[in-house]
């Protein structure tokens, strides 16, 4: 398999269209982060196995956004540890963020949150713990900026899309391939030929980010 470089992090999440999400019924909004704090600790909000979205401030979320005309950039699994919510992420590697510090680091620290429809069904606690395993068996491995479809090194929506699959055989979101991907973009075309000259990897499976924002498995549940 053809081992890609740091920059194809612009090019995985390029997916579509622009995020037209909007709240279902009975979603609260915030109107302030002590609000929004408060509300997220009451333990009335969320459910272990949550997907948690949010738009990385990082320069190659901006890079990401220009692209692909799409708003979230990196996403995670919630689970509670005692009293506590942490989410299960891909950062620099695969680890466990408490709650309140992940949504920090977003982008006006806006979030949206989206559960499995049928999660009362599917997410038994048997299966939630299967998945919880699979998060605690991955932690500390390195965050894979190739963006290979295999194990070894995890990339945000890899990692969650996988932590479904593998314990539920639920699939959140389609996966494409480079190919699919909008590459029209001047930025994207220049940092194609910078890292990879004329042997693009454009086979590749991926799943990004907005993959999985959209799957029809997923419903809104908390938008802040």
């Amino acid at each position: 398999m053809k081992k890609f470089n740091i920059m194809f992090v612009l090019l995985l999440v390029v997916i579509a269209s622009s995020c037209k999400d909007k709240p279902k019924n009975n979603l609260s909004h915030v109107s302030s982060t002590e609000q929004t704090n408060r509300e997220m600790h009451s333990g009335e909000q969320w459910k272990n196995g949550d997907v948690i979205f949010q738009t990385s401030r990082s320069s190659q979320s901006k890079a990401i956004q220009i692209a692909t005309n799409s708003k979230y950039s990196h996403c995670g699994i919630i689970f509670l540890d005692g009293e506590d919510y942490f989410v299960f992420e891909a950062g620099d590697q695969v680890q466990r963020t408490p709650l309140k510090e992940w949504i920090a680091r977003g982008e006006e620290q806006h979030f949206v949150v989206k559960r499995l429809k049928n999660a009362d069904e599917v997410l038994t606690s048997a299966v939630l713990k299967k998945i919880k395993n699979i998060g605690e068996a991955w932690q500390g491995k390195d965050y894979d900026w190739a963006f290979e479809w295999s194990d070894d090194k995890i990339y945000c929506s890899e990692l969650v899309w996988k932590m479904y699959q593998k314990t539920t055989q639920v699939e959140l979101g389609q996966l494409k391939t480079l190919r699919d991907f909008d590459l029209t973009h001047p930025e994207v075309q220049k940092k194609l030929k910078e890292r990879y000259g004329n042997d693009i990897p454009f086979e590749e499976p991926v799943i990004a980010p907005q993959d999985v924002f959209e799957s029809e498995n997923l419903q809104t549940v908390w938008s802040s």
